[in-house]
C-alpha cells in the first residue's frame, strides 16, 4: 500500500468513527452530565398541560365548516375523557419509574408522597391530571391536589390576573412586527397546511360535497386588541385552523375509530403536518416576547421562587410547596407552556414537531447538587408521548419511553445544557415584568 492510500484509508476510517460518534443515540441523562455522577437530583418542578379532552367550540360552530358533522364526545365541551385520564397515569408511572432511577424517589411505595405537592389550575381536566399523575405516580397514597375553588381565576396559571396592566396596543404591534404588518401573510405562509386542512374539513373526496359548507379561505383576517385579559383579538384562517387542528389532535389522541378522525382522512403524518398551524398560532400569539412577558412573568417567577427554596432548603415568599419537597407538579395548560418558552426562549422538536405542548407534555424544571462542589443547578427537559402512544395508550417504559428533549436556555446553559443556580435566576428575572407578579401563589 502506498503512503498515499494508507493516508487515505485513515482519514476515511477517522471520518466514519466521528460519524458513528455523532450518530450514536444518547440519553438526556448523559447529554446533561448526570449519567457520570457528577451531580445529584434535589428537585423536580414540573408545568404540565392537562390530558385529553373534548373541543372547546360548540358542535354547531365547528359543524359549518365541515362537509359532514365533527364526532360526537360522550363528555361536555372541555371536560377530560377517561382516555385522557388512563393517559396522564401511564406518564406518571413512567415519571416515578424513571426518577426512582435518578435517585429522587423509592421505586415504590407511599415514603416520599409527604415530599410531593400538586397545584392544578381550577378546570375539571387540570385537576383530573393532577389526581391521575398522582394515581400513576403514587397509587393508594392519597396525595391531594390543591386547587381553587370552581370559577376562580388562578393568577398562578392565568398572568394576566396577577395585577398587572396589560399593553393590549403593544401586544398588536409587537405581532404585527413579526408578520410584516399584516396578518394577511400568515395565510400565504401557511397556505398549503391550510389548504390540507381544508380538504379534510371537506371530506378529502370521501364524502359528498356540502355546497353549506364555509371554506376555511372565506373566514375574514384580522388582528385587533383584546379587551380585558385576552391580549389580542385574531381572526382568520390561521387562528381558525390552528382550532379545528387541535380538535383533530384530541380525535386522534382520544383514540378514535378510523372513520371519526378527520372523517377517514386523518393519519400521524396528515396530523403532524396540520399541526404546523396549531404551533404556529402559538408561535404568535405566546412566544413573541412582549406578550410572552406578560403571560407568563407571575409563573414564572413562582417556578423560580421554588426551585431557590429547594436549593436552599429555606421558605421563600412565593414559592410553591415546601422546602423539602422532591417534586412540585403545577397542571396547568398549553399556553402556560408556549408563554414560559416564549419568556425563556425555549425551543425542542420531539415526535417529528417542532415547539408543541400537546395534551400530557410538561416541561421539567430539574434542581441538581454539583457533588465536586455542592452548588445547585438547573437543568431544563420538556417530555411527552407520541401522538401514537396516546393513541393506543401504550404502555411506557425503557423499551417504549416518551419522547424527552434536554433543552439549551439562552443565556444560562452551558456545553452540559445545566445552568448554575446564579446564571438560571439571572435569566429568570431578565425575563419576567415585576408588575405581572404577586408575591404568594
Amino acid at each position: 500500500m502506498t503512503t498515499r492510500a494508507a493516508r487515505r484509508l485513515f482519514f476515511c476510517c477517522s471520518f466514519c468513527l466521528i460519524n458513528l460518534a455523532f450518530m450514536a443515540p444518547r440519553t438526556p441523562a448523559q447529554d446533561s452530565g448526570a449519567a457520570s455522577g457528577s451531580a445529584d437530583l434535589q428537585l423536580v418542578v414540573v408545568l404540565s398541560r392537562h390530558g385529553v379532552r373534548s373541543p372547546l367550540t360548540s358542535q354547531a360552530d365547528l359543524d359549518k365548516f365541515s362537509a359532514a358533522p365533527w364526532p360526537k364526545w360522550d363528555v361536555a365541551p372541555g371536560i377530560q375523557t377517561e382516555h385522557g385520564n388512563q393517559l396522564i397515569r401511564l406518564m406518571g408511572a413512567w415519571d416515578r419509574a424513571h426518577w426512582s432511577e435518578e435517585g429522587l424517589l423509592a421505586p415504590s411505595g407511599c415514603a416520599d408522597a409527604a415530599g410531593v405537592t400538586i397545584v392544578a389550575d381550577t378546570d375539571q381536566r387540570t385537576r383530573e391530571t393532577g389526581k391521575a399523575l398522582a394515581e400513576g405516580m403514587f397509587p393508594g397514597c392519597g396525595i391531594d391536589v390543591h386547587s381553587l375553588p370552581d370559577g376562580a381565576k388562578d393568577p398562578l396559571f392565568r398572568g394576566l390576573n396577577a395585577g398587572g396592566h396589560p399593553d393590549h396596543a403593544l401586544a398588536v404591534a409587537a405581532i404585527e412586527g413579526r408578520i410584516g404588518g399584516n396578518p394577511k401573510n400568515l395565510t400565504e405562509a401557511y397556505r398549503p397546511q391550510l389548504a390540507a386542512l381544508d380538504r379534510v374539513l371537506a371530506g378529502c373526496g370521501k364524502l359528498p360535497e356540502n355546497p353549506n359548507r364555509t371554506s376555511i379561505f372565506d373566514i375574514p383576517t384580522s388582528l385587533a386588541p383584546g379587551l380585558g385579559n385576552s391580549l389580542i383579538a385574531a381572526r382568520g384562517p390561521l387562528a381558525t385552523g390552528a382550532t379545528f387542528a387541535e380538535n383533530l389532535l384530541l380525535e386522534y389522541t382520544q383514540g378514535m375509530g378510523d372513520a371519526d378522525t378527520g372523517w377517514g382522512c386523518l393519519d400521524g403524518a396528515t396530523l403532524r403536518f396540520l399541526m404546523q398551524l396549531d404551533t404556529a398560532s402559538w408561535e404568535f400569539a405566546y412566544r413573541t416576547p412582549a406578550l410572552a412577558r406578560m403571560n407568563a412573568s407571575n409563573l414564572l417567577d413562582h417556578i423560580e421562587k421554588t426551585l431557590e427554596q429547594g436549593a436552599w432548603h429555606r421558605p421563600v415568599a412565593g414559592a410553591v410547596g415546601k422546602p423539602d419537597n422532591k417534586l412540585v407538579i403545577l397542571v396547568g395548560h398549553d399556553a402556560n407552556i408556549e408563554a414560559i418558552a416564549g419568556a425563556l426562549k425555549l425551543d425542542w422538536v420531539l415526535d417529528g414537531r417542532v415547539d408543541d405542548a400537546p395534551p400530557g407534555g410538561a416541561l421539567m424544571f430539574e434542581l441538581w447538587r454539583s457533588r465536586s462542589d455542592g452548588k445547585p443547578l438547573v437543568r431544563v427537559n420538556y417530555i411527552a408521548q407520541s401522538l401514537e402512544q396516546m393513541r393506543q395508550a401504550q404502555p411506557l417504559s425503557p423499551a417504549n419511553p416518551p419522547g424527552i428533549a434536554p433543552i439549551f436556555v439562552p443565556g444560562c446553559s452551558g456545553p452540559d445544557l445545566s445552568c448554575t443556580w446564579e446564571k438560571f435566576s439571572e435569566t429568570v428575572h431578565q425575563a419576567i415584568d415585576p408588575a405581572f407578579v404577586v408575591k404568594e401563589p
